[in-house]
């Protein structure tokens, strides 16, 4: 039990941040305490707690994806003019998948076939799927969606609180399995730590990368047909700015931006934190402007934690050491 504890240290410090984030708010404004506040927390965080768990795996593998906010934007007009067409919203939504799938695995061919630096890679793929977006509704919106596709994912399961969540509660859970529980998390985690030692080992990196970024495809995807359905059109210039809250929320989730290291309930957590303090900030009346400020800052403390606790690592490595070689003479 202790040694599982210790294993989530980080996930436990960004809840016990969380509930601190919470009290401070409710003392400055009883408002935020309130169960119809806590719902929009988790509505805020929803579209953001998908995105950040795609880029999670993106980020595993010892990459990134600056391109999932402009994934997001080219599926939910794609989606958008299916279901304005008369598609069924379920294929809507299977295709919509498909497509956020195949557009990640272009990165990741990009990255692993072409051996771009995800970084190079995913920034030209920003531009290109920004500009298909614009192509392809001719810089309109996509308006009137019909209100069976909307129904998918803003129908209030009980109270105010809308199917939405549980298909970001559903997404979280699987690729939680997929990470913890199966070959292909081993191996995304294997390539992420050392990408040499996996390669020997067996692994196929190109195959476990182009995955790593189709999963992350799929999440922007997801996350695209929730803001569809909430906003009733189709925007090409959604999900602007948006990998920076995924990016942020991964991080402070305990992400390790070199990659080898994450958990999902981590970054779900991160997520829900951002999000907390994004509506505990306009509950108290801070201009939005600062929401930029504060994300940008949350990123540089993160990964600085995180430099923090592999010097501390090494450290205690070190004395380990040390008393193991007095303790042997």
């Amino acid at each position: 039990m202790k040694s599982k504890l210790k294993g989530m240290s980080r996930e436990l410090a960004v809840l016990a941040a969380l509930i601190l984030l919470i009290i401070v708010f409710s003392i400055l404004d009883p408002v935020y305490l309130t169960p119809g506040n806590m719902v929009d927390i988790i509505k805020q965080g929803t579209i953001n707690g998908i995105l950040a768990i795609g880029i999670t795996f993106a980020i595993i593998s010892g990459g990134i994806d600056l391109s999932i906010g402009c994934t997001f934007a080219i599926v939910i007009v794609a989606v958008g003019q299916l279901t304005v067409v008369g598609v069924p919203p379920l294929v809507a939504i299977v295709l919509g998948g498909i497509l956020g799938a195949i557009m990640g695995s272009i990165n990741g061919i990009l990255i692993t076939k072409m051996n771009l630096q995800p970084f190079i890679a995913t920034l030209g793929t920003m531009s290109v799927y920004r500009g298909l977006a614009y192509v392809f509704t001719g810089g309109w919106p996509v308006l009137g969606i019909p209100d069976n596709y909307r129904h998918v994912f803003t129908t209030k399961l009980f109270g105010d609180v809308p199917n939405s969540i549980l298909v970001l509660f559903a997404i979280a859970i699987v690729t939680h399995i997929v990470l913890s529980k199966t070959r292909f998390g081993n191996y995304l985690y294997a390539v992420g730590g050392n990408e040499e030692a996996a390669k020997l080992s067996g692994v196929n990196v190109d195959k476990t990368k182009i995955i790593g970024y189709s999963i992350c495809g799929a999440c922007a995807a997801f996350a695209g047909m929730i803001m569809l359905a909430n906003l009733g059109t189709g925007e090409p210039a959604s999900g602007e700015g948006y990998e920076l809250d995924a990016i942020a929320a991964a991080a402070v989730g305990g992400t390790r931006m070199a990659g080898g290291k994450g958990t999902i309930l981590g970054t779900m957590l991160g997520a829900l934190l951002l999000a907390a303090l994004k509506i505990g900030m306009i509950v108290i009346g801070v201009q939005s402007f600062w929401q930029f400020v504060v994300t940008g800052i949350i990123i540089v403390i993160a990964a600085y934690f995180e430099t923090i606790q592999d010097k501390l690592s090494a450290m205690i490595y070190k004395k380990q050491e040390k008393a193991a070689a007095a303790a042997e003479k």
